[in-house]
């Protein structure tokens, strides 16, 4: 499970419109420099991976919690991820607990109204709606989860 190649990142970035593109595309770049071609991840290093492509997207998107973007999700999968490490987990228990965060997380942006971004612009309209970039990024982490376990 590595990330060899900053290809996928530049086809995001050239092909994927809105902020998406870009954000992922950074996500995976940062990331990509820390894997440097590896063909297996540690945990800590997959810690570090995912918390250097989400420290990118907090400063390309320039979001904070709670302003009902993908970094509501990002912010504390890499804080499960930092503890798992901590813990001596597997990598596929570290996942579990990240998706079961990443769940939560999502599943919280319903009730937030949106600070960033294009929702931004529907104010309190974009209460009740899960916010995609963070759906997104709950994807990212549980196929993350089901590669590590197979």
């Amino acid at each position: 499970m590595a990330l060899s190649s900053k290809t996928p990142a530049w086809t995001l970035l050239s092909n994927v419109g809105g902020a998406s593109g870009p954000l992922f595309g950074t996500f995976f770049i940062r990331a990509a420099q820390v894997t440097q071609a590896h063909q297996s991840l540690t945990l800590d290093e997959l810690y570090l991976m995912i918390r250097e492509g989400a420290d990118g997207v907090v400063n390309r998107g320039k979001a904070e919690p709670g302003d009902k973007t993908m970094c509501d999700v990002w912010l504390p999968v890499v804080d499960s991820l930092r503890q798992s490490s901590e813990q001596h987990l597997s990598i596929a228990a570290a996942l579990d607990a990240a998706c079961e965060v990443a769940e939560r997380a999502a599943h919280a942006t319903i009730t937030m109204q949106a600070r960033k971004g294009r929702a931004s612009y529907l104010g309190e309209r974009s209460i009740g709606h899960q916010d995609p970039g963070a759906t997104s990024v709950l994807f990212m982490v549980q196929m993350l989860a089901a590669t590590a376990k197979e």
